[in-house]
C-alpha cells in the first residue's frame, strides 16, 4: 500500500501516530498465536479524533483495528491495518451514579482500575476476566467477555446500557434501547445510521426461523453477530449488535455500563478429584446448589504452580496430588449462610461419592491465594520450557454443563489420537472449559496437527450442540468456522450485517466474516 497517506492522516486528524518499525513490531501481536505488522498506530485523545481517523480511512479504503489492552486470545487485535489504541489516552472513568448503579467510562479503562474505583462505593462491574489487571473494558465490550461469575452475572452484553460510537464513515452517534416511536424516527433518517436501524431489524426478522434453529441453545455463545437479540418485539437496542462484534462494525468511544453490589459474604470450597472426568460429573451435581462460581484447575497447572517461586506458596490448600480441583464459591447475606452452604456441599459430594477432599477458604487471604492460582493458570502454562506450548485455538468451546463429562472424555480422546496431551481449566459452571493441547507451532508438523485437531473439535462441538466461541471470540482463529457453525444462510446474514455497518470493509477485516483460514 502507498505510504504517502501517513503524513496526511496525522495532519488531517490532529492525532498522534507512530509508523516506525519499533511501534509496528510492538503492535504486531496480542495474546494469540498470530503476528501481523500493522500499517501504523494511532493514539486518539478524544472521540473527534477517532471520527476523523475513520472518515479518512473510509474515504481511502484503509483498514482500521480498534485496540485495547492487547489481551485477545483469538487474534482480534492484530491485522494489516491502522491500530487505534484507546488504552493510552481514552482511559478515564467519567461518572459513577451510585444510586442508579451505573458508570460512564472510556474504552481504555482497565477492569481492575475500574473496580478499585468502585469498591469504596460497594459496587462492581461484574464481568471478571482473568487478565483483569490489563484488560480494557472496551475490549471486553468488543469480545462480549464473561469470566468466572457469569453463572450469576451473565456476559458483558447484559451490562451495557448505552454506547457512544463512531461508525465506519466517521459518523458519531449514541446507541441505546429505543421504543417504536423513536425507532421510526431513527429509521427514517438518511445516512449510514438510518440504514443501520432499517436493515438490522429486517435481516433479523427475515432469518428468525434460521436463528432459532441454528444458534446454540447455551448461555455461553459469543461467535458470529448477535442477530438473536433482534428477533423479538421489544425495544430495538443497537448496543447488542456492537457488543461482541470485535471492532468489525464500529468503534466505541464511551460506554455507560450497569454495576452490581459487592457480595456481603462469600466463601470457597476447593474440591479435590483423582480424575478429570469425575470433576465434571461433580460439576453437574454442584450446580444444583446455586453456586456463584465453579472453576476448574487441572494437574498440569497445579504442578507448574508448585515449581513457580511466585505461586508455590499460594497452593498450600492442596491436599495430596489431585488430577483436578474445582473451586466452588457461594455468596450469602451472612457468614452463617455461606457456612451452611459449604456444609451442604460437603454432604452432597459424600452422598454421591465424588472427590476425596474439600478444603475451605473462608478468610479473604485464603480466598485470594486460591483465586491467584486459578488466574495465574494461563501465565503458568505459557511459561513452560521448550517450544512445545499449550496452544490457543480450541480453548474457547462450550457445551451445556450436563454434557461436560461425556464431552471432556471425547475431547481428550481427540487430543490423545493426535499424539499429545492438553491442559483443562476455567468455567465449569457454564460449560466453558479452556482446553489447550500441547503443540510446537514452530514446526510445520505442529501446525498441521493443530488444524487437524481444530477440525475434529469443531465437529465434536456441533455434535454436542455447543459453541466454538464462548467468551474469547472468533478473531482470526475461529472465524473460519462460522459458516459451518451457523449454516450458509446465517453466514450470508452476517455478511449483510457487516455490509450495512461497514460498506467499505475497513473495520477490522477478517474477523467474524473470515477472509482467510486459521492457518
Amino acid at each position: 500500500m502507498d505510504t504517502a497517506w501517513r503524513e496526511q492522516i496525522a495532519k488531517e486528524t490532529d492525532c498522534a501516530f507512530r509508523f516506525d518499525e519499533t511501534a509496528r513490531v510492538l503492535y504486531s501481536t496480542d495474546a494469540s498465536i498470530y503476528e501481523i505488522q500493522p500499517l501504523g498506530v494511532a493514539y486518539p485523545a478524544h472521540a473527534d479524533q477517532v471520527s476523523r481517523i475513520l472518515r479518512f480511512a473510509y474515504e481511502r479504503g484503509i483498514p482500521v483495528t480498534p485496540r485495547g489492552g492487547g489481551t485477545s486470545l483469538g487474534g482480534q487485535a492484530v491485522g494489516r491495518s491502522i491500530q487505534v489504541d484507546f488504552s493510552q489516552h481514552m482511559n478515564r472513568i467519567l461518572e459513577v451514579n451510585v444510586e442508579e448503579q451505573w458508570a460512564r467510562i472510556q474504552p481504555g479503562v482497565v477492569l481492575d482500575e475500574l473496580n478499585a474505583h468502585l469498591k469504596p462505593m460497594g459496587l462492581l462491574f461484574a464481568p471478571d476476566v482473568s487478565p483483569s489487571n490489563r484488560a480494557n473494558v472496551g475490549g471486553m465490550i468488543g469480545n462480549n467477555s464473561c469470566g468466572s461469575h457469569s453463572i450469576i452475572y451473565g456476559k458483558t452484553i447484559d451490562h451495557v446500557l448505552e454506547l457512544d460510537v463512531v461508525l465506519s464513515d466517521g459518523t458519531r452517534t449514541v446507541f441505546k434501547p429505543v421504543g417504536d416511536r423513536e425507532y421510526g424516527e431513527k429509521a427514517a433518517t438518511g445516512g449510514l445510521e438510518g440504514r443501520i436501524y432499517r436493515e438490522i431489524r429486517r435481516i433479523a426478522h427475515e432469518n428468525r426461523d434460521e436463528i432459532e434453529a441454528r444458534y446454540p441453545r447455551i448461555m455461553r455463545r459469543v461467535g458470529g453477530y448477535n442477530l438473536d437479540e433482534f428477533t423479538g418485539d421489544g425495544p430495538f437496542d443497537p448496543c447488542k449488535m456492537i457488543v461482541g462484534s470485535e471492532g468489525t462494525l464500529a468503534a466505541v468511544t464511551e460506554a455507560r455500563v450497569n454495576l452490581v453490589p459487592l457480595p456481603a459474604h462469600k466463601a470457597l470450597s476447593i474440591c479435590h478429584f483423582s480424575d478429570l472426568v469425575e470433576s465434571m460429573e461433580a460439576t453437574v451435581e454442584i450446580l444444583k446448589t446455586d453456586p456463584s462460581a465453579v472453576e476448574l484447575t487441572d494437574k498440569a497447572i497445579l504442578d507448574l504452580a508448585k515449581e513457580s517461586p511466585a505461586a508455590a506458596h499460594q497452593r498450600d490448600f492442596i491436599e495430596g496430588d489431585p488430577e483436578a480441583i474445582l473451586m466452588v464459591e457461594y455468596y450469602g447475606e451472612t457468614e452463617g449462610e455461606v457456612t451452611d452452604r459449604l456444609d451442604a456441599l460437603d454432604s452432597l459430594l459424600r452422598e454421591k461419592n465424588l472427590g476425596y477432599a474439600c478444603v475451605r477458604a473462608t478468610t479473604a487471604a485464603a480466598q485470594s491465594n486460591a483465586w491467584a492460582i486459578r488466574k495465574a493458570g494461563l501465565g503458568l502454562l505459557m511459561g513452560m520450557k521448550g517450544d512445545t506450548k499449550p496452544a490457543t485455538f480450541v480453548e474457547d468451546t462450550a457445551v451445556s454443563p450436563e454434557k461436560l463429562p461425556d464431552y471432556i472424555r471425547d475431547f481428550r480422546d481427540i487430543v490423545h489420537k493426535h499424539g499429545t496431551v492438553a491442559s483443562y481449566y476455567a468455567h465449569a459452571s457454564v460449560g466453558t472449559i479452556h482446553i489447550r493441547p500441547l503443540i510446537n507451532l514452530k514446526e510445520a508438523e505442529g501446525v498441521t496437527r493443530m488444524r487437524a485437531i481444530a477440525e475434529e473439535v469443531r465437529d465434536l462441538v456441533l455434535a454436542y450442540g455447543g459453541a466454538v466461541s464462548s467468551e474469547h471470540g472468533d478473531g482470526l482463529v475461529r472465524s473460519e468456522w462460522n459458516e459451518q457453525v451457523f449454516g450458509p444462510r446465517l453466514y450470508e446474514a452476517f455478511k449483510a450485517v457487516k455490509a450495512v455497518f461497514d460498506p467499505n470493509g475497513i473495520m477490522n477485516p477478517g474477523k467474524i466474516i473470515a477472509n482467510q483460514k486459521m492457518t
